[in-house]
């Protein structure tokens, strides 16, 4: 089952990221690795916990270690420490829809009684978008999510300040004066971005730059051969944006 396991080279770059490391006072983890090609195994495949394979060991205290992992933030450090060598010639920004098991519905409300575990419910079904940025090579580096039903707007409202390419690449969704054109405008950025039809003044931008944009869709692909991924089935949000923030972190080692 190699196919849904790290390379050596990848885990010798990762596995000093990792909580657990031979340094950590403390704490041990001899069976790291192991560990991570579980949870890489459980993403790719989409079985159910309980179905992983025995040579893992025993899928709950796997489950319950993905969770403090998740918790914890230790795969987004990994992905931001990955995403340090981003080309920010210019960056490109878009989301993607997946939809949402019945099974990823019903997480328990927290101590406020709210619940905000970032699935939608439409005449589709149940559905979580994954915001995305990418840089000039499409590699990815950040993520927000929201319900299905959420406006492409909402991640660039979270986007926009932090991003460094002089140039942001996007399409029509993000036609949005005061909440995009505006703010690149005064921060002194080139904006690629195609003007809506309604507009009465079009704005012009380069098209052969535009066509870059095809590389973000491709970094989409690439994320949803992650069989979990592409169909949510985690109940937290926070669980599944870990998981897509350690396929990222694969995209970027391959």
């Amino acid at each position: 089952m190699r196919r849904y396991a790290l390379r050596d080279d990848q885990w010798e770059r990762v596995k000093d990221l990792l909580p657990g490391r031979e340094d950590t006072v403390g704490a041990t983890a001899q069976d790291n690795r192991l560990f991570v090609e579980a949870i890489l195994y459980r993403y790719r495949t989409s079985v159910p916990w309980r179905d992983l394979p025995e040579r893992f060991g025993d899928w709950k205290n796997i489950h319950r270690r993905h969770r403090r992992w998740a918790e914890s933030g230790v795969w987004e450090k990994v992905f931001n420490r990955l995403a340090q060598d981003a080309d920010n010639e210019y960056a490109m920004i878009d989301s993607t829809i997946v939809r949402a098991h019945q099974h990823s519905a019903g997480a328990r409300r927290d101590k406020k009684g709210t619940q905000n575990e970032a699935i939608g419910r439409s005449k589709g079904g149940l559905t979580t978008k994954i915001h995305a940025v990418c840089d000039a090579l499409g590699n990815p580096t950040g993520f927000h999510l929201t319900p299905g039903q959420a406006h492409d707007l909402q991640g660039a409202d979270v986007f926009l300040p932090e991003i460094k390419a002089q140039a942001l690449i996007a399409d029509k969704a993000y036609d949005a004066d005061e909440r995009v054109i505006e703010p690149l405008r005064k921060a002194g950025k080139t904006i690629v971005i195609p003007p809506k039809s309604n507009r009465h003044h079009k704005r012009d931008y380069d098209e052969d730059v535009y066509k870059d944009r095809h590389l973000i869709e491709n970094f989409f692909a690439k994320l949803k051969q992650y069989r979990a991924i592409a169909t949510r089935y985690d109940k937290r949000a926070s669980t599944f944006l870990s998981a897509v923030y350690m396929a990222a972190s694969i995209i970027w080692l391959n």
